[in-house]
């Protein structure tokens, strides 16, 4: 049987759509505030831009390819496995353009055949769904970001050379899916996600201590540990890898923890036999929080707007560092800027409500942490109003300039 087309560097059509990509993500406003030292004044308001925001490479880069597929095959159907990136404006474009999504409850990815086109997104899909794409005769558009890229080859290596991959990320996230069925390539492979210092902590304490309760640390990780996995066994050589998305000091630290932990149990002098560590940070993801933290360092602020995906999670990374230090709102679009007294957005986990405004706040939609809620009394009614501005990786600068817009009008309003 003839091999599936993939295209894995555009599809030589980037001039073609650079017209359509400029109309729906491009702001003379945004670039203007660049050239003016990252800084909007209008009246009351000033606005601080951090330095780096919004469209990483990565991102751009996915949404181009899709756009390009879109144009070349323009007589064929065109799937995403799923979003291409965490931002609802940019997938509605997608979709309003004719992309079909193979995530939706009535598209069955099992009736797709050589005539078919699918987009892999920029955090990739798993090895399985991979060939079953290859297996049906697709003609593939991978966008896989590099930087997601790096941290499977070095997933693979551990497998490759019996080390289980701890892996710093969401279980259920399409990025750590994909990542963790690197290391099962090879039938030693095995991986263990764990979330934040508090998973990590509870298995550095099992391997330090040498074992513990086997029964409640697999109920415990479930769901987030390859089959068969067994921690009296997998835990003695482990190499530790990221979701590209996470909070990078958050990574180190798990990392360090890790490092910390084997030594205790086997020795400075056998580190290197049962620990792995490689540096799987994106330097997008990197370079936004950066910003974002010169901002708080350079600038007093009364407030910050954090826009982006609800489930975007280098944009939840971005709330979670403002929220420490200003009243922040993590906004999932300009239409969330109700009015000068009103706001939705999602509540930053462990700061409250409405992340210490002390503004009123009702329930929203949905539930669990990516709920929507609406809060009051948001926005200072007088005197200068000083607001910082940042907005995650899958941000287009478009939806940044309206949200400057709406800040403009409610400043005056207020």
């Amino acid at each position: 049987m003839q091999q599936p087309l993939i295209f894995r560097k555009g599809l030589d059509m980037k001039h073609a759509v650079a017209g359509a990509l400029a109309e729906d993500y491009h702001s003379s406003l945004v670039e203007t505030i660049k050239a003016n030292d990252y800084r909007h004044e209008s009246g009351r308001l000033l606005v601080h831009l951090a330095r780096e925001f919004g469209f990483c490479y990565g991102v751009d880069r996915a949404v181009d390819y899709a756009y390009q597929a879109r144009t070349r095959f323009a007589d064929r159907q065109v799937f995403l496995t799923g979003e291409i990136i965490h931002n609802p404006h940019v997938n509605d474009k997608l979709r309003a353009a004719g992309v079909r999504f193979l995530s939706d409850s009535h598209e069955d990815p099992a009736r797709l055949g050589p005539e078919d086109v699918v987009i892999l997104p920029a955090f990739g899909v798993t090895v399985g769904d991979l060939q079953r794409y290859q297996d049906q005769g697709c003609t593939l558009v991978d966008t896989t970001c590099g930087s997601v890229l790096n941290v499977w080859k070095n997933v693979t290596r551990y497998a490759r050379d019996g080390y289980t991959a701890i892996i710093h990320g969401k279980y259920k996230h399409e990025e750590t899916r994909a990542t963790a069925s690197q290391a099962l390539k090879f039938q030693q492979g095995r991986f263990l996600v764990v979330l934040d210092r508090a998973e990590a902590q509870e298995v550095c304490d099992y391997i330090v201590n040498g074992g513990g309760d086997r029964d409640a640390f697999l109920a415990r990780f479930a769901k987030a540990a390859s089959s068969g996995f067994d921690p009296d066994l997998h835990l003695s050589r482990v190499g530790v890898a990221n979701q590209t998305t996470m909070l990078m000091s958050e990574s180190l630290e798990i990392a360090e923890m890790f490092r910390e932990a084997m030594t205790a149990r086997y020795g400075a002098d056998k580190i290197a036999e049962h620990y792995r560590a490689f540096d799987t940070i994106c330097s997008a993801t990197q370079e936004r929080q950066d910003a974002v933290i010169d901002l708080l360092d350079r600038e007093p602020l009364d407030l910050m707007v954090v826009v982006g995906g609800y489930n975007s999670s280098n944009t939840c990374n971005l709330a979670r560092i403002c929220a420490g230090r200003v009243p922040t709102f993590h906004i999932a679009d300009p239409v969330c800027l109700v009015s000068a007294d009103r706001i939705r957005h999602r509540p930053v986990p462990g700061v409250g409500a409405a992340s210490g405004t002390g503004g009123g706040a009702s329930g929203g939609a949905g539930k669990g942490p990516v709920a929507e809620i609406e809060s009051t009394g948001w926005l200072p009614p007088t005197g200068q109003l000083r607001v910082g501005l940042t907005a995650g990786a899958s941000t287009p600068n478009s939806i940044i300039g309206t949200v400057v817009e709406r800040l403009e009008r409610f400043a005056r309003e207020a």
